[in-house]
């Protein structure tokens, strides 16, 4: 019943779905914390399980991870647990102390989301006014700190006419820069998502960004979204793509205990929850995480059953593939397949 094959590398954590902003594109459609979010006992316990099996990194996102009063505590029994800590957030409450806080932590990297070269642009996306100069300042402080910086952009039909703006911004200033593409979940329309034309735009400006500057000037990678196996552009992700990571070295906590491969997945794909089972159990169960572990060729669907790389790729990421098609293995929103049935006809 129990298999060691498959390594725990990262593990991300929804801290809570509570948040303090109203971000058109959020798969998550944060706001109002969950019903019987984890308690800080719960959350330690989840940290304890996970050094148990020798997981590498934890993610602590949400929602807005700096509203819990416990954050902190968490995120510090992450560092003593001897796991790289990284924190998502959109910089609205990291103030001072916070940023004091984040030293002691040593953390691998602070992600912070910027999603427009503008006011007007991020604190419409954002649905706060103030947000986007709120945003500069903290990243600005973070530097300042010698905290490790990476800003995240979900590129959308709001802002994809600003990521020159935005490299502008960004240029020399130690941070790194993380794109990736809004999907059809919570919040985010799909009238509001880039065209295969615009996605593949986005593809080639990571790709010129990457041509044009150094690391020292601007390290920009495209998320697991950006993808797959382009015939006529390097790979503009953060490595080679070797299909869904979910359940296979990666794993999702969300606030109120449910363990899934992948945060982003429908609730479907969870496999139970950390107050009635043991993280341990379940990575450890030949059966759980089927959809991934089990992966069979014949699982593809679309137009990905008939690619030469369909073994390798697996037909994308299976978040978005299920957000555009409502299956998964078969994302529409591949390089190669842009490139075969658009560009070069």
């Amino acid at each position: 019943m129990f298999s060691n094959k498959h390594k725990l590398i990262h593990t991300l954590f929804e801290l809570t779905l509570r948040c303090n902003m109203q971000c058109i594109h959020c798969g998550s459609a944060a706001g109002t914390q969950r019903i019987q979010e984890l308690s800080t006992p719960q959350w330690l316990s989840v940290c304890d399980q996970l050094a148990r099996l020798n997981c590498k990194q934890i993610t602590l996102m949400g929602g807005e991870p700096f509203l819990r009063n416990d954050w902190y505590t968490i995120a510090q029994h992450v560092r003593n647990q001897n796991m790289n800590l990284t924190m998502m957030s959109n910089s609205y409450v990291i103030n001072d102390r916070v940023i004091r806080q984040l030293r002691t932590l040593e953390p691998y990297v602070v992600a912070i989301s910027l999603d427009g070269a503008t006011s007007e642009t991020h604190d419409t996306i954002r649905g706060i006014p103030g947000s986007f100069d709120r945003c500069i300042s903290c990243l600005d402080s973070l530097r300042k700190a010698g905290l490790p910086t990476t800003v995240v952009t979900t590129v959308h039909k709001k802002n994809v006419h600003e990521l020159k703006k935005m490299r502008e911004l960004l240029l020399n200033k130690q941070i790194a820069w993380q794109i990736q593409m809004g999907t059809p979940f919570g919040r985010f329309p799909t009238t509001l998502a880039l065209s295969l034309e615009e996605f593949y735009g986005v593809a080639m400006f990571i790709a010129a960004t990457r041509k044009q500057y150094s690391i020292k000037e601007l390290p920009v990678t495209g998320a697991h979204c950006m993808g797959y196996h382009s015939s006529m552009l390097p790979n503009v992700m953060m490595g080679p793509w070797k299909g869904c990571f979910a359940g296979m070295n990666v794993l999702g906590i969300q606030s109120n205990g449910g363990i899934k491969g992948c945060l982003t997945l429908p609730d479907e794909y969870t496999e139970g929850n950390v107050k009635d089972v043991s993280i341990i159990d379940v990575w450890n169960n030949v059966h759980s995480f089927q959809y991934t572990r089990n992966f069979q060729r014949e699982n593809l669907n679309g137009a990905c059953r008939l690619c030469d790389y369909g073994n390798r790729c697996r037909g994308g990421c299976l978040a978005s593939s299920i957000s555009f098609t409502g299956k998964p293995y078969g994302n529409p929103y591949c390089l190669r397949r842009i490139e075969r049935d658009i560009i070069k006809k």
